[in-house]
């Protein structure tokens, strides 16, 4: 059985590519069959977790951004 599904990595919400990206790792962990199987997990396992990040990255500057209008309202 294989962690690869066919969703557009892109499409994922963070708790879904979080989730999927332990499945990857922990398979690869106990090693894929094959050496084609192992680079497509890798491979998936990359995009979910740059997709992961993406999601990070986005709540950090919509936080940055709730932050700084808060501090701007305190000097009026």
């Amino acid at each position: 059985m294989s962690a690869l599904n066919d969703t557009p990595v892109e499409t994922l919400t963070f708790e879904a590519a979080r989730d999927e990206l332990v499945t990857v790792v922990a398979e690869l962990e106990q090693g894929a069959p094959t050496l084609e199987q192992s680079l497509a997990l890798w491979e998936r396992g990359e995009a979910l977790a740059a997709r992961c990040e993406e999601w990070l990255l986005g709540a950090k500057r919509r936080l940055d951004a709730a932050r700084a209008a808060a501090d701007g309202g305190d000097e009026r």
